[in-house]
């Protein structure tokens, strides 16, 4: 294996550091990682077995009564909504991702200045098949949550109205789910490697989308070695970096959570705080999650770069006329 993957690091700490209009480009770039960025409300939602809280409002209360009447049309507005919101993120983290890639390109070719303008107007011809690659990549994982989101619905509801029967059945299919998931993630991964490989061909080699997944995929299946460790790199960068930066959440929130829980829930004051502080620490955490993933992209591409460059042909040696 030959790879050097010291310089590869070192280069794209410096090319980061240095270009910081970059960073700009990595918070872009992570609105598109790792699937939706959203919870989908996930409220406890303890009132005891009433259906709807006392003092709500009328109007809150015809709310809550039209969606109990028409679940199915609320179901499928709550999909339509969140469906566009992933959308919108593939399509921001497009725009970063191209900016990384082409910026890092550039700074390699000799160019001292990077200009925000610049990297975005030139990455504009490239954004299409990049937002469509993307969109693509992440199909698996869209229907993967489409069929969570059908089970729920076909094993819950009944369980809640039948017996040991039903709650057998449902646990067996958990399980079942459970085995499914071991076997995705690793397909996934793979996925995810080969994709890494083809963002770079629709920048650096201007393809389009199949053909850029046929280059992703020669490139993976050549140079498997390097590639597996150079992700397994930044897979411990990464995680070292977002526990990181999760530390000072961890902080307010533990000792909040105790204290709520001490005073039995009835004083919200440390709740309030610890809101306050985590909407306040929001941006920071932006800012180092960008610089963080400017600097994975950076090595991929600079990784993608190096394993592409053709091999220098040795010399040939002239024949001895003085022989």
């Amino acid at each position: 294996m030959n790879f050097n993957f010291g310089e590869v690091l070192t280069r794209a700490w410096q090319i980061v550091w240095k270009h910081k209009i970059l960073w700009v480009f990595g918070i872009l770039a992570s609105c598109g990682r790792g699937g939706s960025n959203f919870n989908s409300g996930s409220s406890g939602g303890g009132d005891g077995g009433s259906g709807t809280p006392p003092d709500l409002p009328p109007q809150a209360m015809e709310w809550f009564r039209w969606v109990e009447e028409n679940a199915v049309t609320f179901f499928a507005l709550v999909c339509v909504f969140v469906l566009l919101i992933w959308l919108v993120t593939k399509a921001i983290g497009a725009v970063g991702k191209i900016g990384l890639i082409r910026g890092t390109a550039q700074v390699e070719g000799s160019t001292e200045q990077l200009i925000f303008g610049q990297l975005f107007s030139e990455g504009t011809p490239y954004f299409g098949r990049m937002f469509g690659l993307l969109v693509l990549v992440d199909l698996p994982i869209l229907a993967l949550a489409l069929v969570v989101i059908v089970m729920a619905i076909a094993f819950v509801l009944p369980v809640s109205q039948a017996g040991d029967a039903a709650v057998t059945g449902m646990f067996s299919m958990v399980a079942l789910f459970g085995v499914c998931i071991c076997l995705f993630i690793p397909i996934m991964i793979v996925v995810y490697l080969i994709a890494n490989q083809s963002e770079r061909a629709i920048v650096l080699e201007e393809m389009r989308v199949l053909p850029a997944i046929s280059r992703g995929w020669d490139v993976f299946r050549n140079n498997l070695g390097p590639i597996i460790v150079m992700a397994i790199i930044l897979a411990v960068i990464s995680f070292v970096v977002g526990f990181i930066i999760a530390i000072p959440i961890l902080i307010v929130v533990v000792p909040t959570m105790f204290a709520f829980m001490a005073g039995e829930a009835q004083n919200w004051t440390p709740l309030a705080i610890a809101g306050v502080c985590i909407c306040l620490y929001i941006p920071i955490s932006l800012l180092l999650n960008g610089i963080a993933i400017a600097y994975t992209e950076s090595a991929w591409t600079l990784t993608y770069m190096r394993l592409t460059k053709p091999p220098v042909s040795e010399p040939i040696p002239l024949p001895d006329t003085n022989a």
